[in-house]
């Protein structure tokens, strides 16, 4: 099809698919969402200390023994900018394939969150004369049968079809 261009993000991964048809209807299911392009996020495969020197957050412990104490090391805003970087990843690729594919549509499936930092780094006023439709999901672990399935039953995608007999 050529003309759209799903993206399905996650914290740990982004998805580039497309949507093409069967190339033989009369034996073949289709249209089928096919993967064109993967990246991952390196830093959420990170684990406890290969991020912190201390694993648990929020307490401490006073010299000599004393009582503990709460503190706050800042981790959540250590995570947006792990997200930030991502997202900042991701929309050079939005970029790079719709120069080269020319979508006349973008379906970006992401978590709230990280939509919102997409909507910062993408600058949609800048792809003119393309439409933009935003879903607050992760499908991000879903196979692309199930991410079609679940576009297909908002309307933003074809359905697949059987073989024409």
């Amino acid at each position: 099809m050529g003309d759209l261009l799903i993206v399905v993000m996650g914290g740990a991964i982004a998805r580039f698919f497309d949507l093409k048809e069967a190339e033989f209807p009369e034996l073949e299911s289709g249209p089928n969402l096919m993967e064109i392009h993967k990246i991952g996020n390196p830093e959420k495969g990170l684990r406890g200390r290969e991020l912190y020197t201390d694993l648990k957050t929020g307490r401490g412990r006073a010299p000599m023994g004393g009582p503990s104490h709460g503190y706050d090391d800042h981790r959540d805003q250590h995570h947006d900018e792990s997200d930030r970087r991502f997202v900042k990843r991701i929309s050079d690729e939005i970029r790079a394939l719709f120069k080269k594919m020319n979508p006349k549509k973008i379906i970006l499936v992401s978590p709230p969150k990280m939509l919102g930092f997409l909507r910062e780094e993408l600058e949609y006023t800048k792809m003119k004369g393309l439409a933009i439709v935003e879903v607050q999901k992760d499908m991000s672990k879903f196979s692309p049968l199930q991410i079609q399935s679940q576009l297909s039953k908002e309307g933003l995608i074809p359905a697949r079809k059987r073989p024409k007999e």
